[in-house]
């Protein structure tokens, strides 16, 4: 199968620090290269991939300076698909809405992945506005601000099994893994290790929109508890960092879409201490790959239990549920879903609009 998967630009695919939706798209299309389809990557320049890769802005819009603007590099990657469309079976959007006009003008069946929140103002008009565009959810979690929305599935995230190695023994500490945002619970994070007796290493991207945040509420609290901020941590880096740690804590304090470092931190054979919102219900199983608490106390309470989950059989649950094969043969299946679609009646429907080049052409 001809397939294109279109990255967001903000990161690298993979990202070189943080970025889950990039990080998602490199371990998919790697699969989808290993099970033999011919796929082709649009990203930024710098990305590293086995696909064919067509490269948009030469680095990584967050980590070029000076910053570019990154309307240009989307109207850029658009540009580039569109001129291509037609050589594939299948297109595969990142992108969550940017493409929608443009691909639905171009007789190429594609999808779109959603990565991020839908708890937005007005968000059912977007079903309402392209009601043939299809979706795939990364958790049923996710759909619940938008049930009417054209969902083709919902497919788990799953990464490679070679990437992050099991460690059977840990070390006294507790990790937290993600970024400075309240609505990530950083603050919880080191009150419960503090509780707990605990120190706790927090590995961690602080937005900009942010850094007052940090440095006003979370750096003193990291000062006055004993914890430790180390900064941004790589892949290399994460399996340390993830696997040696007593547990993982996630505070969340919003409706996460998947929340990817709790299978990184499943892969190592780490529990998974989390607040039960969003995804959570659907990726942890409440006393086999970790615990799901209510309040601080129960954390704390948590911790202590978590010596008794076999670490071994977290990455046995790790390996079954969330591997990046189980999540490209998952793919798969929908992508021919898809195309068995194309015969359909809404499909056969032709109009006339712009798409690429001011030039008008036919479309489905």
């Amino acid at each position: 199968m001809r397939i294109a998967q279109i990255a967001p630009l903000a990161e690298s695919v993979p990202p070189k620090l943080y970025g889950g939706t990039e990080r998602v798209v490199s371990w998919l299309t790697e699969e989808l290269v290993s099970l033999g389809h011919d796929v082709t990557l649009f990203a930024t320049g710098d990305s590293v991939t086995n696909a064919q890769l067509v490269p948009i802005a030469p680095r990584a819009l967050r980590l070029s300076r000076p910053s570019p603007d990154p309307a240009i590099a989307t109207a850029a990657l658009l540009e580039a698909v569109a001129d291509a469309a037609r050589r594939f079976d299948v297109i595969h959007s990142h992108l969550d809405w940017v493409h929608l006009p443009l691909l639905r003008c171009l007789r190429v069946p594609f999808l779109t992945t959603l990565h991020g929140r839908l708890d937005l103002p007005n968000i059912e008009l977007m079903g309402q506005r392209f009601p043939d565009a299809s979706f795939v959810s990364i958790s049923h979690s996710q759909r619940t601000p938008a049930p009417d929305m054209n969902w083709l599935a919902t497919i788990h995230h799953g990464l490679p099994l070679t990437l992050l190695p099991f460690t059977e023994r840990s070390e006294e500490y507790l990790a937290f893994l993600g970024r400075i945002d309240p609505e990530k619970g950083p603050d919880v994070a080191i009150r419960v290790s503090h509780a707990a007796g605990l120190p706790l290493r927090i590995a961690a991207k602080v937005p900009r929109g942010h850094t007052r945040y940090f440095k006003e509420t979370i750096k003193p609290l990291i000062e006055g508890n004993g914890a430790h901020f180390v900064g941004e941590v790589n892949d290399r880096e994460k399996q340390s960092f993830l696997g040696k740690a007593r547990a993982l804590l996630f505070p969340i304090n919003w409706p996460e879409p998947f929340g990817l470092v709790m299978i990184e931190a499943m892969a190592c054979g780490t529990p998974v201490i989390a607040w039960p919102r969003g995804s959570v219900p659907e990726v942890i199983e409440d006393g086999v790959t970790g615990f799901i608490v209510e309040s601080e106390a129960d954390a704390v309470a948590a911790i202590a239990r978590a010596r008794s989950l076999d670490r071994r059989r977290i990455r046995e649950t790790f390996e079954r549920r969330f591997s990046a094969r189980r999540m490209a043969e998952d793919y798969v299946r929908h992508y021919h879903l898809l195309l068995g679609r194309r015969s359909t009646p809404n499909q056969e429907l032709i109009r006339t609009a712009p798409c690429t080049s001011g030039a008008a052409v036919e479309i489905a």
